[in-house]
C-alpha cells in the first residue's frame, strides 16, 4: 500500500485515488521569464520520481505541469531586453525544455499555458463573486475577500488572526482587507491584456492554476505537488479560489518538495550563490544531477556545493561500472517478488523513499561485481529506470564528460595505445609514465583479461 505524506493533515496518509486505477495529479510549474535554476531542478525531478513510481505501480496517471506565461517579472523581464513577452516566453519555454531533457524527465500528460486559459478564469472569477467570495474595487482590480472563506489558513496552518497580527503590507485603499489578494489585475499601459466585466486586464497569478487543474482534472482531484514555498501564499489561495467557488473540497493530497540550499545557505542571487539548471551542467553530466537530487528523500532539504556534485558522480560511476561489460538480456519486467525488487517497492511506497531505493540499487551493485550475474544486473537496470537511472550504456557514461582542459576520448585513447606499445617493447618507465599522466588527467585504467579500459575518474 502507497502511503504519501499530506501536507494538509501533516501526516502519513494510505493512498486511495478517487477513481480506482487512475491517479490525477498537479503540478505547479515554471513561470518562464528567465532560466531554471537549480533549486527547479529539484522539483521537477522529484515529481517526475513520484509521477514515474505510480506509472510503475500500474496507475494510469494524468499529470499536469502548467507554464506561467503572464506574470509582472515576464514583462519587466521582456522590457529590460527590448523584445515581446511573446518572444521572452517562447525562447524560455524552450529552454525549459532543454533543461528538462537533460536531467531525463518524462514530460508531462499536458502543459497547460496560463495565457490560453484566461477566458476559463474570468468565468470563475464571476463565480466567485456571485458566491460572495469576491469583489471588484473602482481602480479595476477583482479582488479575493479572504475573510469569506472561513477555512482559509488550513494548508499552511496560518489562521487569518495570526495573519493579520504579523501583517506589514501596506494598506491598499482598494482592498476591503489588507489579507484580501489579487484575482484579476486592470491592465496598465503597453502591458498584454483582456477584455473582462471589469474591463481590460490580465489574470493574478493564484487564479491561474485553479483554473488550468480544474481544466484539465475536475473540480476535485488526487494529488497537487509544487515546492515547499509554495504552501504559503499560492496554494492556500488557490485552496480559497476553487472551493469558495465550487463549494466542495479541491485536493485530497498536497505534496511539497524541500528546498536546495548553497554550501548551507538559502540560493539567492545577492549571496551570489544563485546557479542555473546550465551553469550546473558545464561541469557536471545531467544524470549526476539527477542522482543527486534522486538519492535524497523529495521533503528532506538538500545542499548543493561542487563537492557534493563530485560524490554523486562517484556513486553514479559505482553503479554504472558493475554493469560495464555485462550482455543483459532483454527486459521481462520487474519481479517485485524478488527481495530486491521488494526491498526498493517497500522504500518508494513509504511516501516515495527514492533515499532507500538507492541503497538497494548500491546492495545490488555489490552483489553483481561479485558474481557477474546478468540476471540480477538486469533487474538492477529495471529498478534504476523506474528512477529515471541507469538508461545508458556504461561506456557512454563512463567515457563522457570531457571538460575543459581535458583529454578527449580520442586523446585517452592514444595514450593507451602508445601504453600498449611500450609494453610491447618492455618499455616499463614509459608504460608507468603514461598511466600516472592518465591519472593526474582524471582518467583510471583498468588493465584485464580483454585488454584496457578506461573511464573518467
Amino acid at each position: 500500500m502507497l502511503n504519501v505524506y499530506n501536507t494538509l493533515t501533516r501526516q502519513k496518509e494510505e493512498f486511495h485515488p478517487i477513481e480506482p486505477g487512475k491517479v490525477r495529479m498537479y503540478v505547479c510549474g515554471m513561470t518562464v521569464y528567465d532560466l531554471c535554476h537549480i533549486g527547479h531542478a529539484r522539483m521537477l525531478a522529484a515529481f517526475d520520481v513520484i509521477y514515474r513510481w505510480l506509472k510503475a505501480s500500474g496507475y494510469d496517471v494524468n499529470y499536469v505541469r502548467n507554464i506561467t506565461d503572464i506574470e509582472d517579472k515576464i514583462i519587466k523581464r521582456a522590457l529590460e531586453r527590448g523584445i515581446t513577452p511573446d518572444q521572452l516566453v517562447a525562447q524560455t519555454i524552450a529552454d525549459m525544455h532543454e533543461d528538462a531533457a537533460a536531467l531525463n524527465l518524462l514530460p508531462p500528460t499536458h502543459e497547460p499555458r496560463a495565457t490560453h486559459h484566461v477566458g476559463g478564469m474570468i468565468a470563475l472569477i464571476e463565480q466567485l463573486i456571485a458566491n460572495g467570495k469576491a469583489y471588484p474595487a473602482p481602480n479595476g482590480d477583482v479582488y479575493y475577500a479572504v475573510r469569506e472563506f472561513e477555512s482559509y489558513g488550513k494548508l499552511s496552518g496560518r489562521t487569518l488572526d495570526k495573519l493579520r497580527a504579523g501583517e506589514r503590507v501596506e494598506i491598499d485603499p482598494n482592498k476591503r482587507d489588507p489579507l484580501d489578494f489579487v484575482l484579476w489585475k486592470a491592465a496598465k499601459p503597453g502591458e498584454p491584456s483582456w477584455e473582462s466585466p471589469w474591463g481590460a486586464g490580465r489574470p493574478g497569478w493564484h487564479i491561474e492554476c485553479s483554473v488550468m487543474s480544474c481544466h484539465h482534472l475536475g473540480e476535485h482531484f488526487d494529488i497537487h505537488g509544487g515546492g515547499e514555498d509554495l504552501q504559503f501564499p499560492h496554494h492556500e489561495n488557490e485552496i480559497a479560489q476553487s472551493e469558495g467557488a465550487h463549494g466542495h473540497k479541491y485536493v485530497n493530497y498536497w505534496l511539497h518538495n524541500g528546498f536546495i540550499n548553497v554550501d548551507g545557505e538559502k540560493m539567492s542571487k545577492s549571496l551570489g550563490n544563485f546557479f542555473t539548471i546550465r551553469d550546473v551542467l558545464q561541469h557536471f553530466d545531467g544524470e549526476v544531477v539527477r542522482f543527486f537530487i534522486v538519492r535524497s528523500h523529495y521533503r528532506s532539504p538538500v545542499n548543493y556545493t561542487d563537492s557534493i556534485l563530485n560524490d554523486a558522480k562517484q556513486g553514479l560511476t559505482r553503479l554504472y561500472t558493475a554493469l560495464r561489460g555485462l550482455e543483459l538480456p532483454a527486459s521481462t519486467g520487474i519481479d517485485w517478488s524478488n527481495p530486491y525488487a521488494a526491498r526498493f517497492k517497500a522504500a518508494m511506497d513509504d511516501d516515495f523513499s527514492s533515499s532507500e531505493a538507492v541503497a538497494v540499487l548500491f546492495d545490488l551493485a555489490g552483489e553483481v561485481n561479485k558474481t557477474r550475474d546478468v540476471q540480477l544486473a538486469r533487474l538492477m537496470k529495471d529498478l534504476a529506470g523506474v528512477l529515471g537511472l541507469l538508461q545508458r550504456e556504461p561506456e557512454e557514461f563512463l567515457k563522457a564528460g570531457a571538460g575543459e582542459g581535458e583529454l578527449t576520448a580520442e586523446q585517452i585513447e592514444a595514450l593507451i595505445q602508445a601504453r600498449r606499445d611500450a609494453r610491447t617493447n618492455k618499455n616499463w618507465a614509459e608504460s608507468d609514465r603514461i598511466r600516472d599522466e592518465l591519472i593526474a588527467k582524471g582518467v583510471v585504467l583498468e588493465d584485464n583479461a580483454q585488454g584496457t579500459s578506461w573511464r573518467r575518474a
